[in-house]
């Protein structure tokens, strides 16, 4: 089996390598710490499997995500991220994922996900089930960000954060023009006038810490 990790984090790479090792025996496994990384080795290569991280340095997972299956259709993709199961997930599984899990929680889950994906299947966590049962009965109006796209929503929580401009471009590998862009198009999309509004339905969402 050939597993490619995509985590701009060797640590949590070599602990995901052990895990999968200890389960299922003998694995070729393939490194990215870059969303570019994980799109070169998947255009070059075939892989049984894959682990996507999310956050990672320039462009993000999810972006990565949809590109990536236009590659490889077939490719089974889980994520995993420290982010929020309920701002993410749904986004994720529409990008074409087979399962999202938190890295917070990935222990016997990560097993039962590879499983599931091998088999062709959607791993959907107890916790993420309750999560996507809930957002079926609310009403979509009330939460305005989840028309935002994921590199918008990414700027936003970067923005509530007290990042900079300056700083986000350069985490994102982005021009500033570009962040001032995507800037105005949150404001306007979700009814917001500041940067301090964007703040205070950040902190009201549970979108930042």
């Amino acid at each position: 089996m050939k597993v490619l990790i995509a985590d701009d984090h060797e640590v949590v790479r070599e602990g995901l390598k052990q895990m999968l090792t200890d389960e299922f025996g003998p694995i070729t496994f393939g490194e990215a710490s870059t969303a570019s990384q994980a799109l070169e080795r998947v255009r070059k290569e075939k892989w049984n499997l894959m682990l996507l991280d999310i956050n990672m340095p320039g462009r993000n997972g999810l972006e990565a995500l949809g590109e990536l299956k236009k590659l490889r259709p077939r490719l089974p993709v889980l994520v995993l991220s420290m982010l929020a199961e309920t701002e993410y997930a749904q986004r994720a599984f529409k990008a074409g994922a087979a399962g999202y899990l938190n890295k917070g929680s990935v222990s016997r889950e990560l097993i039962d996900a590879v499983n599931k994906a091998l088999s062709g299947g959607r791993y959907v966590t107890p916790a993420l089930a309750e999560v996507l049962a809930a957002g079926l009965s609310q009403n979509a109006d009330g939460r305005p960000h989840e028309i935002l796209s994921d590199r918008e929503l990414e700027v936003m929580k970067l923005i509530a954060a007290g990042r900079s401009v300056k700083e986000i471009a350069v985490a994102l590998s982005l021009g500033e023009k570009t962040v001032f862009t995507y800037r105005a198009r949150m404001l306007e999309k979700v009814g917001l006038k500041s940067d301090v509004d964007m703040a205070r339905y950040a902190l009201r969402h549970q979108l930042v810490d």
